[in-house]
């Protein structure tokens, strides 16, 4: 897959069928959207584009409302679009000068001179252009003259729900991760590089990994204890992860720390990948540390039934 980080570095296409869209998560419903367009590009021997955005186009649009939170940063985001086959990868700067573009701008330059769309595949209800005034009709109205042809995909349902990102990120707040982990068609995933702490972990007979996520904008999972898988350098290990603020010591920042399950390296400074899979409890305060220490041990093995049903 090419990655471009600016329309400036796309050259035309013979044969480009093309999606936009921001895509965070690559959720079941985007992955609806991939197939048709692969499936699309493979009968008429071209290749498949996605446009996506970044910074997320919320963060221009309303700069006065809390800052959202990311199921993907672009790295991950661009992984999984490597994944699901994607040959072209166009990450257009979201500024408030390109929220300005009106949409028959964004058709006849972007689309037509500066892709060569044939054509374009969205999402249900999908929008651009200055106020969104681009929609699925503006595009059918104008792809005749232009060259291309248009189709829209419905919305995905699963277990008769709409997917969309806003209510996966609702799901991971709320520790509910039956629900997130459906709708992404996989656990949900955090990398963080290995800090150190304070060791208070070890000393309760519980080492633990003390992650950074590096990224202000990636969502981090409701507060909690949780049953995970580990990535570190392909190879695969169990664990259990918190994230809080450690009240039983009274820990006035948030931690975000795991435990991996059989095992004794010292990895400070390394990337670690963790899976959300289970959410065993919530993060309440202890009498004293010997009685996190048994609820720990009570952790672990609810940790590993978890890994190991």
């Amino acid at each position: 897959m090419k990655i471009y980080y600016s329309v400036e570095d796309f050259h035309p296409l013979p044969y480009a069928v093309v999606t936009s869209g921001t895509f965070d998560g690559v959720h079941v419903g985007h992955q609806k959207i991939l197939m048709r367009l692969k499936e699309t590009a493979s009968a008429h021997g071209g290749e498949n584009v996605l446009i996506t955005y970044w910074p997320h186009p919320r963060t221009i649009l309303r700069p006065d409302e809390p800052a959202i939170r990311l199921l993907t940063t672009f790295e991950e985001k661009a992984q999984l679009l490597k994944e699901q086959g994607i040959h072209h990868l166009l990450r257009i700067p979201f500024t408030q000068k390109f929220a300005n573009i009106q949409s028959i701008d964004f058709i006849q330059e972007i689309l037509v001179k500066r892709i060569g769309t044939r054509k374009l595949v969205i999402g249900y209800d999908h929008r651009f252009g200055r106020n969104r005034e681009g929609s699925f009709e503006l595009l059918k109205q104008n792809a005749t003259d232009y060259g291309f042809e248009v189709e829209e995909i419905p919305p995905q349902e699963v277990d008769h729900v709409a997917v969309s990102s806003s209510k996966i990120r609702k799901a991971l707040e709320e520790g509910d991760l039956t629900t997130a982990n459906h709708l992404l068609a996989r656990p949900y995933s955090l990398t963080g590089r290995v800090v150190r702490g304070d060791k208070l972990g070890r000393m309760l007979g519980f080492p633990t990994a003390n992650l950074d996520t590096e990224s202000a904008n990636k969502l981090v999972p409701r507060e909690g204890i949780y049953a995970v898988r580990v990535l570190f350098y392909e190879r695969v290990y169990g664990g259990m992860l918190y994230i809080g603020t450690r009240p039983t010591v009274d820990e006035k920042r948030q931690v975000i720390e795991v435990n991996i399950f059989a095992f004794q390296q010292e990895i400070y400074g390394e990337l670690l990948t963790v899976q959300f899979l289970h959410l065993i409890r919530q993060d309440i305060k202890f009498s004293d540390l010997e009685a996190l220490k048994s609820q720990l041990v009570l952790d672990q093995a609810a940790a590993l039934r978890c890994l190991n049903p």
